[in-house]
């Protein structure tokens, strides 16, 4: 502005005082924090129990079991034709642990696709069972008959199931309910007699089916688990039976996973700029912010510790309609003692909440820490956006029992390391370059456990996008 030249305002008048854009000039500001919007809830890490690991490994000691293998098998598409990896058939009770791979590879290639239509019978109950079933794509249901004599709905199965595995073993085994394409569904069936030619050819396959045979003389509980031997309800003077608990010769160990990055800061900005807000420490707040998210997303999705990928096979279950209904819920908490928590995505709990609606039910709700959490049956239902939802709109609900003391899941850390700020989560500070950076590594060790299957379950494959 050239002297003398007169100051006017927006609407063309002459300015009668200060600006206020010329007053914050001179003027201290009140300012915010940095702020992050990947900071979620992360109520996984608040609510998982922590024990602490010496030496970074943590074994998990079972009682033997002769269950072995996930009870999921693999497929491998390619266009519209489906082939079952060969190796997976390893997950059928007749083949596990066999490990000859040609004999497997004969199987797989003897395996034949068949499609089914929605609401098409793929076995009928009473009859003889010929062939073993994979389900590759799709949905079905066992339907048996209820106490009343209509039908019932026994369970549902989804992608990597199979049924009719009996067929393999016991020439006259039979179909002890039906079986109904739920969906639009894909199967590969591996016939009785294709099974009993490999197995001519094949003495290895012979002799592991003979081993197989002499397994269910082995007295185990419900769980697969070595029976133990016990007398009750006796008189007299008979005699007490001699038993030993037996346990898993390789127990499961998990070693702690690890979170990394290193921060950088310009000294000069660590030397000028630290009022009123020291930058250092702004700096140091977010990281770790995104290393807990970091965190929680793995304790969710990591494959080799994660809850998604360490849950049991039965413990995964499949919704009966698809969408997360109340039944579903019920089946889901009867699958285990003593439910701590549920665990899903905030879009799969307005999905129960809309079918709560449906029929009239209201769920209750907790104060947990401030925050009004939902409830079913009492258990809460915390929020996590760390659960991955597909591109078909589905996504999966995770029921938890957890601490030592309940043989529940566990979350693993060790304390006490070198410059620890928190339990477990480290910052170290590594020098300054030439370029004159301070640097400092950001350390997070942690892992989880499941001390036992049934700590953990799944309901898979929920549906959170249909509204009627």
């Amino acid at each position: 502005m050239s002297v003398g030249e007169e100051v006017r305002t927006e609407q063309g008048k002459p300015q009668q005082s200060l600006g206020t854009a010329a007053a914050r000039n001179l003027a201290t500001t009140t300012k915010s924090v940095p702020q992050m919007q990947e900071i979620s809830s992360r109520w996984l890490l608040r609510t998982l129990p922590w024990v602490d690991v010496q030496g970074g490994t943590y074994r998990v000691n079972r009682r033997l079991t002769y269950a072995v293998g996930d009870g999921r098998i693999t497929f491998v598409k390619t266009g519209d034709q489906v082939e079952v990896v060969p190796a997976e058939l390893g997950e059928l009770p007749a083949l596990r642990s066999f490990e000859d791979e040609e004999v497997l590879s004969e199987l797989a290639r003897r395996c034949r696709q068949r499609d089914f239509a929605p609401g098409e019978v793929i076995a009928d109950f009473g009859n003889q069972t010929g062939e073993v079933y994979l389900l590759a794509h799709g949905r079905v249901e066992k339907v048996g008959t209820g106490p009343y004599g209509d039908d019932a709905v026994l369970g549902v199965l989804a992608d990597g199931a199979y049924f009719g595995d009996r067929a393999l073993l016991d020439p006259d085994a039979i179909w002890e309910y039906t079986v109904r394409a739920d969906t639009a569904t894909t199967v590969l069936t591996l016939s009785r007699d294709d099974f009993e030619q490999v197995a001519e050819r094949s003495e290895a396959l012979r002799a592991h089916l003979e081993q197989v045979r002499a397994i269910p003389d082995q007295r185990t509980n419900k769980y697969g688990e070595k029976e133990v031997e016990l007398a009750a309800g006796h008189s007299g003077e008979p005699d007490i039976p001699h038993t030993f608990v037996d346990y898993e010769p390789r127990p499961r160990e998990y070693e702690l996973s690890i979170a990394q990055t290193v921060l950088r800061i310009h000294s000069r900005v660590a030397d000028l700029y630290n009022q009123p807000m020291n930058q250092t420490e702004q700096q140091l707040r977010l990281t770790v912010e995104a290393l807990k998210e970091r965190q929680e997303h793995e304790l969710v999705n990591n494959r080799e510790f994660g809850l998604l990928h360490n849950c049991e096979y039965d413990q995964r279950i499949q919704p009966h309609d698809g969408v997360p209904g109340p039944d579903d819920l019920d089946e889901l908490l009867s699958r285990r003692r003593g439910t701590k928590l549920l665990l899903a995505h905030p879009r799969a709990i307005a999905a129960i909440g809309r079918e709560l609606n449906k029929r009239g039910l209201v769920p209750e709700t907790i104060d947990i820490a401030g925050h009004r959490i939902p409830t079913w049956r009492g258990v809460p239902i915390y929020p996590s956006n760390k659960i991955p939802i597909s591109a078909a709109r589905t996504t999966s609900i995770i029921a938890l029992r957890t601490g030592e003391a309940e043989q529940g899941v566990i979350g693993l850390r060790q304390s006490g390391i070198p410059d620890e700020i928190e339990p477990s989560l480290s910052v170290r500070f590594m020098g300054i370059n030439e370029q004159a950076i301070i640097k400092y590594l950001v350390t997070a060790y942690y892992s989880a456990a499941v001390l036992v299957p049934d700590a953990l379950g799944v309901l898979e494959n929920v549906e959170i996008g249909r509204w009627r």
